[in-house]
């Protein structure tokens, strides 16, 4: 085997291990309390880049195998898993005004604290369906777990967002409605009750059996992909003017997204037999 196959074909293991790195200094940086939150959300993006290049760089250089498959599932597990699970007990635990874990905490609180793990556990189920499934390759079934963690991510730095600091569009920012808007937004986006039902719903999504789309591209033609095109456009738009904000606003978009594509698939299969039995 020739030195430069060797390279290539290790090229995306070592984007691979870089997301698992990067994931595990967002779990070192969330154990270090909610001041470290907003370094640990970077590290999970960081990680999301990582991944993004470890799949694309297997694609381009024809280096698939069956181990990348699963170091890429076990670095995902830890990036996309784990580290989001820590964050989200990290602001549990603030929101809680508890200092320390202890099992001589209200059952309630043990109850809060430990429901930040749910993350981790659906998102483990996720990646084992994930690699059984062969099915799964223009589509997901289910939410993949780096989208369930960019928007676990962007709660800190949302939480720590100055509505005055919108570089691209300050005219927002004179805006009262707005301003109180995102203010409210950022105390409750920490709190309980909009933390428990984020995760019921994340976790639910991870394990559905609804196909997403992907944004991988077999070709870069825009009939063959207009759906990924459009969803692209708004998010660019979206984060263009709201910047971190925005990220809530692209994860529904992305649910709804694909919803849509969902029924407009299903109606053109039904017209495909009644096509032919008019033949």
């Amino acid at each position: 085997m020739s030195k430069n196959n060797f390279i290539s074909r290790n090229i995306p293991n070592f984007f691979t291990l870089m997301n698992l790195l990067s994931g595990s200094i967002a779990i070192v940086l969330s154990f270090e309390g909610r001041g470290n939150l907003i370094l640990a959300s970077y590290f999970i993006y960081i990680a999301g880049v990582f991944d993004f290049f470890d799949g694309f760089s297997a694609r381009a250089l024809k280096a698939t195998s069956a181990m990348g498959k699963e170091l890429d599932s076990l670095a995902d597990m830890v990036s996309f898993g784990l580290a989001p699970s820590m964050i989200l007990y990290q602001l549990l635990k603030s929101s809680l005004q508890i200092k320390q874990f202890s099992f001589s905490l209200p059952a309630s609180d043990i109850f809060i604290l430990f429901s930040a793990f749910l993350i981790a556990v659906f998102s483990a189920l996720r990646l084992a369906k994930f690699n059984i499934d062969e099915s799964q390759k223009e589509t997901f079934m289910g939410l993949a777990t780096p989208a369930s963690a960019m928007l676990i991510a962007s709660i800190p730095l949302i939480a720590d967002f100055n509505p005055t600091h919108l570089y691209l569009f300050p005219q927002f920012t004179k805006n009262t409605f707005f301003f109180l808007s995102v203010i409210l937004f950022s105390v409750y986006i920490v709190k309980p009750v909009v933390l428990l039902p984020l995760i019921a719903i994340i976790s639910t999504l991870l394990v559905v059996r609804m196909p997403m789309f992907s944004l991988k591209f077999k070709n870069y033609k825009f009939e063959d992909n207009v759906i990924k095109y459009v969803f692209l456009f708004f998010s660019v738009v979206s984060f263009a003017v709201l910047e971190i904000l925005s990220v809530p606003i692209i994860f529904i978009l992305y649910i709804s997204f694909s919803v849509f594509n969902n029924v407009f698939s299903k109606k053109e299969e039904e017209e495909v037999p009644t096509v032919l039995k008019e033949k």
